[in-house]
């Protein structure tokens, strides 16, 4: 990693718990603890930073996780929210079988 990417991504972190962590405190701790293991991802081989770096499997996923909630309408509380995306993601999960291509 290099030294501009590794501030970025300090600063990044920083600014992330100055907007958020009086709310979400774990997330940024959860980070804070790990920050050495996170950082290595930038180390790792092409191949591998490819597969880490495309967005095309968070873009598909969006609209199905879409078409479920949707298709509900109102949940009585945050808990069957995440259980309906949780159950989406593992059902999703099962058709991730395709290779990376170069």
């Amino acid at each position: 990693m290099t030294a501009s990417a590794g501030e970025a991504a300090e600063a990044a972190l920083a600014a992330f718990e100055e907007r958020w962590d009086e709310r979400f405190t774990m997330i940024s701790r959860t980070w804070r603890r790990n920050w050495s293991n996170l950082t290595r991802l930038f180390d790792d081989q092409r191949e591998i930073r490819k597969v880490m770096d495309t967005a095309n499997g968070v873009e598909a996923m969006n609209p199905q996780l879409r078409k479920v909630t949707k298709k509900r309408g109102a949940f009585p509380g945050p808990e069957p929210v995440r259980k309906v995306l949780y159950l989406a993601i593992m059902k999703a999960s099962e058709r991730w079988t395709r290779p990376v291509e170069d």
